[in-house]
């Protein structure tokens, strides 16, 4: 039986203010840095296929920074639930095109999302600057060498299983609890291993392997996370439990998602990860100004 976890979180904020990358600092502001979502797949959840073919990804990365992305995170592999993995030759094949033609043409850093250490290998060498892995580097023994050959900035994230088995019954005797301890332990054994702590961005992983209730505790208790003394970074865009919460499968994500990003604000989280840009670099830039 699952005990029941608080709702609330007592703690003094104190925010991490920049994040290294390779050979850049990142600062941050009052409000998030925005990691526009660039997913090259035939299947990804929310816009699976929309940008398949290398033109209409490149399009797309220009248009996310034009909307105001402060970063941009490809993946060539959907990580929905029960998706299927694909082989390291096809995610290249869908990356690798992508970055040839987005090297020297975006003015902010490109995150590559991978699991795989050779796709990760190849987009740092293609201009990729971070390592966005939501296994939080687990997947393959080789992403942690990657890392450290290529002082690319990481983000680890947690997730409960795999894509095809995560949503299965995930159990947590105190969900934010369970994955604070998580989190602290893979960012202790990364600095072991050789990945400098500024390098290092931490995401409690909203979605992977958590149920609605967990998803709503996450969000109610993310500025527990600022005590692991890393940048946040936050991936909740158009995810199941916002849906659920509104009610009704005719209404879009995108309204919800953006409330959802406020409580996240709220809470000093560093980086939102999300599909609309435009909307939420016009908030954020209205709520600044205030």
């Amino acid at each position: 039986m699952e005990k029941a976890a608080s709702t609330s979180y007592s703690m003094p904020l104190v925010r991490s203010e920049t994040w290294t990358i390779k050979d850049r600092v990142l600062e941050f502001r009052k409000t998030p840095l925005i990691m526009g979502i660039l997913n090259v797949t035939p299947d990804s959840f929310s816009d699976g296929g929309s940008f398949y073919t290398v033109q209409s990804a490149v399009d797309r990365a220009r248009r996310l920074e034009d909307d105001g992305a402060d970063l941009l995170d490809i993946g060539g592999e959907s990580t929905r639930p029960y998706s299927q993995p694909v082989d390291e030759s096809d995610e290249l094949e869908r990356i690798a095109p992508v970055l040839e033609r987005l090297v020297g043409k975006l003015s902010i850093p490109i995150s590559i999302d991978t699991t795989k250490s050779s796709v990760a290998r190849a987009a740092i060498a293609l201009g990729a600057s971070i390592i966005n892995d939501v296994s939080g580097l687990e997947a393959d023994a080789q992403m942690v060498s990657v890392a450290v050959e290529s002082l690319a900035g990481v983000c680890a994230m947690h997730r409960q299983g795999t894509p095809q088995t995560m949503q299965d019954d995930p159990r947590y005797e105190n969900c934010a609890v369970d994955i604070l301890r998580y989190l602290m332990d893979r960012d202790l054994q990364l600095r072991q291993a050789g990945i400098a702590a500024e390098r290092i961005c931490l995401d409690p992983g909203i979605g992977f392997g958590k149920l609605h209730e967990h998803n709503l505790e996450l969000v109610r208790a993310v500025g527990l996370f600022h005590q692991l003394g890393r940048p946040l970074l936050v991936g909740h865009s158009r995810k199941g439990f916002i849906g659920k919460l509104l009610g009704s499968k005719d209404l879009g994500r995108d309204y919800g998602t953006l409330g959802v990003s406020f409580a996240m604000h709220l809470q000093g989280v560093q980086i939102l990860r999300v599909h609309d840009v435009a909307g939420h670099a016009q908030a954020f830039r209205l709520l600044a100004a205030c």
